[in-house]
């Protein structure tokens, strides 16, 4: 797996395919193998490049801490060092949260911005499920078992559950099987989750935006699709009728196929 020094770290990313850039930024704990399902469909299309953020997978932490800045700090030196002018850039969760960040910060820079499952200001309610995250990680000792028990069961509806427990089954086996986070680094990075407030610099987006939610989705539910739509011009939205938060795992086809619509509609690389 490529690696390459920036910021003062050490960031392991993952690329397949070729044409137009997309940048894919992982989900709370977790490393670029979260996209499993959808590298192969969009390296077909595009130069993917799914990165560890620092603190997490097997890039480096580096001397401070993990912040939402630092993170937007480190997408776009990563960009700079692939040599690439404009990018599409997605993100699920907290990488959503880090990639409107940085669509805000860096506007011409972004061809297209694909937000999913994420929110554009931590209100009470998603701060509060959070912190719960937190004292379960500390008190376990265990990042790994902490998204297992903790955090899985706002991802998945319980109907997926009840019905489909070797899909649960797998999930679990899968995510055992990569790299753990420290607790450290979980801390810094669910709260950059908490203190993440991008509203105001969302009027700054310039590119065609995707937004997309699980209707089942509790914790990012629907209440952040007003907000969102009235800050970011040219925003549409897509909602996944039988998901809760992570419909790119729950219904990978379905998701695969809308989001790769809105891609190829917004690249010339096809």
């Amino acid at each position: 797996m490529p690696r390459i020094q920036i910021n003062g770290t050490t960031i392991h990313y993952e690329s397949q395919g070729e044409g137009q850039p997309i940048i894919m930024v992982p989900f709370l704990t977790a490393d670029h193998a979260c996209f499993a399902f959808q590298l192969p469909a969009y390296a077909a299309h595009f130069s993917c490049y799914a990165v560890d953020l620092r603190g997490s997978g097997q890039s480096g932490r580096g001397d401070g801490e993990c912040t939402m800045p630092q993170f937007v700090d480190d997408i776009a030196a990563f960009i700079d060092s692939i040599d690439a002018d404009k990018v599409h850039i997605m993100g699920y969760s907290l990488g959503g949260a880090v990639a409107m960040s940085f669509a805000g910060t860096y506007p011409d820079k972004v061809l297209s911005l694909s937000l999913h499952s994420t929110w554009p200001r931590s209100d009470p309610y998603l701060q509060a499920v959070v912190k719960s995250w937190q004292v379960v990680a500390t008190a376990l000792e265990d990042v790994c078992e902490t998204a297992i028990s903790a955090i899985f069961p706002w991802c998945f509806t319980p109907e997926r559950y009840a019905s489909d427990p070797a899909f649960i089954a797998s999930i679990i086996d899968f995510t055992r099987g990569r790299p753990a986070q420290g607790v450290a680094d979980f801390l810094d990075h669910s709260t950059a989750v908490i203190q993440h407030d991008a509203l105001d610099i969302l009027t700054h987006v310039q590119a065609p935006t995707q937004i997309t939610f699980g209707q089942q989705d509790v914790i990012t539910s629907t209440r952040f699709v007003g907000p969102m739509v009235g800050a970011i011009p040219h925003a549409e939205v897509e909602l996944f009728e039988n998901c809760s938060h992570a419909p790119f795992l729950e219904d990978a086809a379905d998701f695969n196929a809308r989001t790769l619509a809105f891609l190829n509609r917004h690249s010339t690389a096809h």
